[in-house]
């Protein structure tokens, strides 16, 4: 890409115009997979010639690097502006999972990207991708480690927190507006399955099956919710098996 204008308008417009490539490479990678994917594909979407796409960026391999480090440095980024507002640490938590979902909702294809192409980065381009991620996945795990400390309980965060993770990149095969609300009810629906189960003392420790009735806790609503069969398939299309590095290679 050529260096970044730092004129003021001239800066805004290039801003637009990487992200309107971006969005469309996006759409490109999640429906043809990146493999499956070639630079004329990219070139029709965007509205680039084919030599114009290969020199501002070079390769797919680099508009695909652009778009990881697109969507996690905006995540991350909007993430510390919202936690900024809260101290209480299950409200951090809330923030954490509806900043995730505020985004993802409304960008879904990306997370599928992100996802099922975690592992085609290679020449250099995943060690930054890899840290920006690492920083997400560290927030995370100190918002999980504030809540044990404040409420003086016993889990595991690396198990909670991938299996939040779990819980909120798994979205893109199966929401839909109009049956699991916005990102916001999602948000609090979600909150409240991992704040009932981490966040309460009657959770935590052995002996849990014993003392605690399975969904004890877990608002009526969200129980209907986890009661449903998952169909296999998104959109009417088959969902392709994740790789064992799922969690966006946290």
């Amino acid at each position: 890409m050529p260096s970044r204008p730092h004129n003021g308008a001239q800066d805004s417009r290039f801003n637009r115009r990487l992200t309107e490539i971006l969005a469309h490479a996006t759409e490109v990678f999640c429906d043809k997979s990146y493999q499956g994917a070639s630079m004329r594909d990219l070139s029709r979407a965007t509205g680039m010639s084919l030599a114009g796409l290969y020199h501002y960026f070079g390769s797919k391999e680099r508009l695909l690097y652009l778009i990881q480090k697109h969507t996690f440095t905006t995540i991350v980024e909007e993430l510390k502006r919202r936690l900024e507002t809260a101290a209480d640490p299950a409200a951090r938590i809330r923030i954490f999972i509806q900043n995730h979902l505020e985004y993802f909702v409304t960008n879904q294809s990306g997370l599928k990207v992100l996802a099922h192409e975690d592992e085609a980065l290679k020449n250099g381009f995943n060690h930054e991708i890899s840290v920006i991620k690492r920083e997400y996945y560290k927030i995370c795990l100190g918002l999980m480690e504030d809540l044990k400390r404040a409420r003086k309980l016993n889990f595991n965060s690396r198990t909670a927190v991938m299996s939040l993770f779990g819980m909120i990149n798994w979205i893109y095969t199966w929401y839909n507006p109009r049956h699991d609300g916005t990102a916001k009810q999602l948000a609090d629906e979600m909150s409240e399955i991992i704040l009932s189960g981490v966040g309460s003392n009657s959770m935590c420790g052995a002996g849990i099956r014993a003392r605690v009735k399975p969904g004890a806790g877990i608002p009526a609503r969200v129980k209907q919710r986890l009661g449903r069969a998952p169909s296999g398939r998104s959109g009417g299309r088959a969902i392709k098996p994740l790789s064992s590095r799922t969690q966006l290679s946290i």
